[in-house]
């Protein structure tokens, strides 16, 4: 039996809860997610946050290009009410607990991939072009670092990954950490790399859901060079079968709920289907 995807939330459990607040990874672990992914990008003070904008106007109370901020202006806005800004919160809501719609440091979020009480993977993708260039991947390594996740030991590996569209931002961490595994992200496949191969250095190949469902051959293709698969946005249960039949090794999810409900009813890998659907749903690349 071939191994099922595993099932990495986007954002969190994001098309439910505030995308990259603790309430919404803490709702992916509780789903049964098999990896948390979340974007970053550094304050002006020099700490990763986990936002996937330049400027904070779509998912916070506040307004402003987010690397001219510091951690202490950023941590006064809320980052949860623009999900359900008519509901009122009670003592029983996911968004209720301290600190669950505040500004997520990637500091917090690795402290709670750490004390999950099971194996978590994180998919960290660095977001560029951006002011600080290659000061992000030198912040996320001594951040990584901290937790002894940068540089693992021979034999084993870390819980993390880091993920771009940016090949130079893949480079620097291939150079400064080799021994943490990378992910070209890829919404159209460059034509020297159709044949399944990736740049030096690179471990996993990153295409969007629609690039695989154009292109079936390539996840085999990928697979040959040795890369695994990982795709994203998975939104739907149509997808999520789709893509276990061509055999990805990842599912990047804003519904992981729905991902691992679907993949527990379909455990051994289903005979591809003649044809899929073009709708999707999901949040800004």
């Amino acid at each position: 039996m071939a191994k099922r995807p595993s099932v990495v939330a986007h954002r969190g459990a994001s098309e439910i809860s505030p995308e990259h607040t603790l309430a919404a990874y803490q709702r992916a672990v509780t789903a049964g997610a098999d990896g948390l992914e979340c974007d970053v990008r550094l304050t002006s003070d020099g700490h990763l946050v986990c936002v996937h904008d330049r400027r904070i106007d779509r998912t916070s109370t506040g307004r402003g290009v987010l690397s001219t901020m510091s951690l202490e202006e950023l941590d006064v806005f809320d980052w949860g009410s623009w999900k359900n800004p008519w509901a009122e919160l009670d003592d029983e809501s996911e968004l209720a607990g301290p600190d669950l719609t505040k500004v997520l440091t990637l500091e917090t979020l690795l402290a709670t991939v750490r004390d999950a009480g099971r194996p978590i993977e994180l998919a960290i993708e660095t977001k560029h072009p951006t002011r600080y260039a290659g000061l992000v991947e030198r912040r996320l390594i001594e951040t990584l670092d901290r937790f002894g996740w940068a540089h693992p030991k021979v034999g084993s590996e870390s819980p993390a990954r880091v993920m771009s569209f940016s090949w130079l931002s893949l480079r620097r961490m291939r150079s400064m950490a080799p021994g943490v595994r990378t992910v070209l992200l890829m919404d159209r496949i460059p034509l020297r790399f159709r044949d399944g191969s990736l740049p030096t250095g690179v471990s996993y190949a990153g295409p969007s859901v629609e690039l695989v469902a154009a292109h079936p051959e390539y996840v085999d293709r990928a697979h040959k060079h040795g890369h695994q698969v990982h795709v994203w946005t998975v939104n739907t249960a149509e997808d999520v079968r789709y893509c276990h039949a061509l055999g990805v090794d990842a599912i990047i999810s804003d519904r992981p709920e729905l991902a691992v409900a679907t993949l527990a009813e379909h455990p051994d890998r289903p005979p591809l289907p003649a044809a899929r659907s073009r709708r999707r749903t999901g949040l800004p690349r």
